[in-house]
């Protein structure tokens, strides 16, 4: 277990910078369907699972754009209720976009994810 040991009575003081978190941002990225409108998001990491959702997210008809260190996402102009294959196997977590489409569309369709 990781301890911290302070000693000496002086204050402490400072500052630091906490990254976003991807179990964190994922189902915020696939709730933003159900909202049909736009959607602003702040402090998401820019890594491959966000990106594949931002991917999956425009082959939905969302709009999305990133904006120093802002995403907004339009999901207004939804127009598919279908997840591609070749996204669906890159990220096993794309599973969690299902319970949006269907409750924004009530039906989805999508592969079994799995690893390439």
């Amino acid at each position: 277990m990781l301890n911290y040991i302070i000693n000496g009575g002086r204050k402490l003081e400072g500052e630091t910078y906490v990254s976003g978190s991807k179990n964190a941002s994922l189902p915020i990225i696939a709730a933003s369907i159900l909202n049909g409108g736009i959607t602003k998001l702040y402090n998401v990491p820019n890594i491959h699972d966000t990106q594949m959702m931002f991917e999956i997210l425009k082959k939905l008809g969302c709009k999305v754009k990133r904006n120093n260190g802002k995403i907004v996402i339009n999901s207004k102009e939804l127009i598919s209720n279908e997840i591609p294959d070749e996204l669906m196997r890159q990220m096993r977590s794309s599973v969690i976009m299902v319970g949006a489409l269907i409750g924004r569309m009530k039906k989805a369709k999508f592969s079994y994810p799995r690893r390439m």
